[in-house]
């Protein structure tokens, strides 16, 4: 069975990811200029959204997202499932790389994080945090992920992701990443961790894109804009 899919679809959705957390109300001018399509394309996809109650359109001529787009937010609430979007990625990593991978979120407590899901091969030496372990702030490749996107800390020039080398013991490297996701909020960190002797030898190019491409999906998953997508995993 094919994988292609429909254009008229594809087209009306893109205009529903038009509208973002500071541009709510949108002309008609607006956007088309945001989606590139001719004019008369975007209002009939408009019209058909406006029908459906997935568009409004108010007496300035202004659009906005209508109550429909609520009604299945809800839904997806009631649905969702954190370990159920989040263990995938890690059994992945893990598998992929043959280190342990974690994911952590914030625990409460200033700098200090959860280590909330951890997956890692059944056999060799890994790193030995476990999933519950609260973990004080440190210089490690986590540690400094939510130094800088919960305590401000300047960003560091160098780009994503961060790596540290002995920093919360002397013998245990990991790269880490931010995780964000509804309104672009700072979510967690995902984490490859493993013996140095060992990760001073692989192949970081790719260890690099892998995490990047799972960070990529994850944050996806989680309702992260397509813009800070591309800032932060691009």
């Amino acid at each position: 069975m094919s994988n292609e899919g429909v254009a008229a679809v594809e087209r009306a959705l893109g205009v529903l990811d038009c509208f973002q957390p500071g541009a709510e109300h949108q002309s008609l001018a607006d956007l088309t200029a945001r989606i590139g399509l001719h004019k008369t394309t975007v209002f009939r996809l408009l019209n058909s959204l406006v029908r459906c109650g997935y568009v409004v359109r108010a007496e300035d001529g202004r659009y906005s997202l209508g109550p429909r787009v609520l009604y299945l937010a809800r839904v997806y609430e009631r649905g969702f499932d954190m370990e159920g979007v989040v263990r995938p990625v890690l059994e992945h990593l893990s598998r992929q790389t043959g280190e342990s991978a974690a994911f952590y979120v914030e625990s409460g407590q200033p700098g200090h994080r959860l280590c909330l899901f951890r997956h890692q091969p059944l056999e060799g030496l890994h790193s030995q945090v476990l999933a519950g372990t609260i973990m004080p702030p440190d210089r490690s490749s986590t540690g400094r992920v939510f130094s800088i996107w919960t305590q401000g800390e300047p960003q560091p020039e160098h780009s994503l992701p961060l790596h540290s080398r002995g920093a919360r013991d002397p013998y245990t490297s990991s790269w880490s990443l931010p995780i964000v996701g509804d309104e672009d909020r700072f979510v967690g960190a995902l984490t490859i961790a493993g013996p140095s002797a060992r990760l001073d030898h692989v192949d970081k190019l790719r260890v690099v894109k892998l995490l990047l491409t799972q960070a990529h999906e994850l944050s996806k998953r989680l309702g992260a804009s397509p813009a800070i997508l591309r800032s932060l995993y691009d």
